[in-house]
Order: structure tokens, then sequence, then C-alpha cells
């Protein structure tokens, strides 16, 4: 039931988009405003549901909403992005959400937010984690992973796996997962930290910096001089081609994101597809909002894992919307050491 309380208006900080982005995403494309201002109760006889944000989750797909729409309109809208965030239930119209609770799913960059779609909202019932775990590991970039190494890939025991963008927010869980199994597992990243990071913390057996590799087909046939089985993209363009030169007959590739493309105003091109033919390789690309429905059995394999230490998540966390902007930004450097998160409120 939506509370009785009165109508009066809160201030609401907000991440609002000044510009539409052309090419690479600046912090002067975004703005932070409190002028906004919001009801904390639900209007009376609706189903919408009031909530706190507590996490946002800096994701890169962000950027799709930030990219001109095909109409005449030439400002953006004067309202907050969305994405995944987890947020506290201040009041709720709607009989599956109480207040208190605890959820994750889609809301907006700003303090509180009204939710009225519940198609990507989803309500916590572990709370023996860090919250901020439902923006990553626990959220969409895990059943991403989740999704993507064994509804996509099939894996098998012993399998030869390749993760670019390996020590990101999906990366980092598809490379322990597919330990877990008993693959040989080699992740790529952009700097010495993150390198060191999948071998020491994350316990690849191999890691390396794709921006010190001149040849990076040389680079894969070091690291795999049998092949690949398993590839997980990430990132797409030069990468993805070099790959095809190295799977092995029968390999599977899940296309889960081409940050290397996302900013880019005519796509790199793909030149070794006859590979794919010739090996017979399955390359198939997902998008994670198909496979909600796997979210129980996911839970129930990784949950485990992470009480007992055999699965372990690194993240990047940024206290205050106001450094939002420069966070998500930071995603298409490679900026970030782990899952970037901002946290916007103390529960």
């Amino acid at each position: 039931m939506a509370s009785d309380g009165d109508d009066e208006q809160v201030s609401n900080k907000q991440v609002i988009l000044k510009n539409y982005v052309t090419g690479s995403p600046k912090e002067s494309d975004m703005y932070v405003s409190s002028n906004g201002t919001i009801k904390l109760n639900v209007p009376e006889g609706t189903n919408g549901v009031v909530v706190k944000n507590l996490y946002m989750s800096c994701d890169p797909y962000i950027l799709i909403q930030m990219k001109k729409p095909d109409t005449d309109s030439s400002k953006p809208p004067v309202s907050a992005l969305t994405g995944f965030g987890v947020a506290k239930v201040l009041d709720s119209g709607n009989p599956n959400f109480k207040k208190g609770d605890l959820v994750w799913g889609i809301t907006g960059w700003e303090k509180y937010s009204l939710i009225t779609d519940f198609q990507k909202m989803f309500k916590i019932q572990h709370t023996n984690v860090p919250l901020s775990y439902y923006t990553g590991i626990l959220g969409m970039p895990g059943i991403t992973a989740y999704t993507g190494f064994y509804e996509i890939c099939s894996p098998t025991k012993g399998d030869h796996v390749f993760i670019s963008a390996a020590s990101g927010a999906v990366g980092q869980l598809v490379g322990q997962l597919a330990k877990l199994l008993g693959c040989y597992v080699v992740g790529s990243a952009g700097s010495k930290e993150k390198v060191d990071l999948l071998k020491n913390k994350l316990k690849f057996d191999e890691a390396f910096n794709y921006k010190e590799e001149p040849d990076l087909d040389a680079a894969l046939k070091r690291y795999f001089p049998e092949g690949i089985d398993i590839y997980f993209d990430n990132v797409g363009g030069k990468m993805l081609d070099a790959v095809l030169l190295n799977m092995r007959p029968h390999g599977r590739i899940a296309v889960c994101g081409m940050i290397s493309q996302y900013n880019l105003d005519k796509p790199e091109g793909v030149h070794n597809l006859m590979d794919l033919l010739l090996k017979q390789v399955q390359m198939k690309g997902f998008v994670v909002s198909s496979y909600y429905h796997l979210f129980p059995k996911f839970l129930d394999l990784v949950l485990p894992h992470i009480a007992e230490g055999k699965i372990v998540y690194v993240e990047d966390i940024v206290e205050g919307l106001e450094l939002g902007p420069a966070a998500f930004v930071g995603l298409f450097s490679g900026r970030n050491v782990g899952k970037q998160v901002v946290l916007v409120s103390k529960e």
C-alpha cells in the first residue's frame, strides 16, 4: 500500500545528460544537478515504488542512451540517466515490494527514484554479502558472465579459455568460473596492475597487457600454442580478428561486448571470418535480459563459492553522485580496476 504521508517534496540530486555524445563520452557531456525535487510517497492508487538509491553501476551500455536518437531533438531531456543500481524501498504501491525491502535493477542516477517498470527489478534475498555486489557479481554482470560461459560456450573440463577485458565486471567472474571447472584460463587487460590482479588475486593461469603486444596473433599463439576452445569477447575489433586465427575446431565464442568499437564513428571490420567457417566455430551474441530466468540457478552456483572464498570480486568504488560522470567516462580508457561502482547513499 502506498503511504498516506504528505506531499512534501525533497531535493533530489541527479546526473543529467547535457549534450548528446559523439565519439568518446566526456565528463562535460553530463552535469550534476540539485535542482530536482521528488515526493517520497507513491501517488495514491498507483503501483509505483519510491526508492533511495544506494549504489549505481557504471556500465558501457549506458552510452546507448547518451547518443542522439533518430529524431529532430537537438537537446537531451532534462532527466536523470538510468542504469542498474541497488536501492532501498521507502514507499510502495506494489504488492511485490514493501517499505524497507532492498532491491537491485534499473533505477535513476539520482538520490531518489520513482520506479514504475518492474521488468528489471529484483528483491535482494541474500544480505550476507556486500550490497554493492548486486551491481556486479550478483547483479547484471554476474548473470551475464554465467550465461555467456555456461549457456553460450558449453564449457568442459580442460578447455582452453581466453577472456578479453578480463579484469572488468564480467570478465573476472568468467575466469574464476572457468578455473573452478578445470579449464586453462588466460585473460587480457590494459595495464600491469590489472595483469598482476588477474594472475595473483583472480588465479588466472596467464594474463597479458594487450597494449604491449604489437602482434596480437603472435601473443595468442604464445599463450595458446594448441589453440583456443572458448573465447569470451568483451572488446571486439582487432582482438576478435586475432582470436579467429587461433580458434580450435568446433570452438565457441560468446560475444558479450565490443567496447573497442563503441566510440568509433566507423566500426572496424573483421577480416578472418573464413576461420569461423573452416573450423566450424560457433560465434553467438547474447543480451542478458533474455536470460534473467536463470538468476536463481546462478545464485545457487555462485553464492556458496563466494562464502567459501573460492570466488572473489574486485570493485572500484567512488563515493558521491558528483563523481559519477568521471567514473563512467573512465570505463572507456580503462581507468577503473575491477567493477566500477558509485556509492550514492549510505543505507
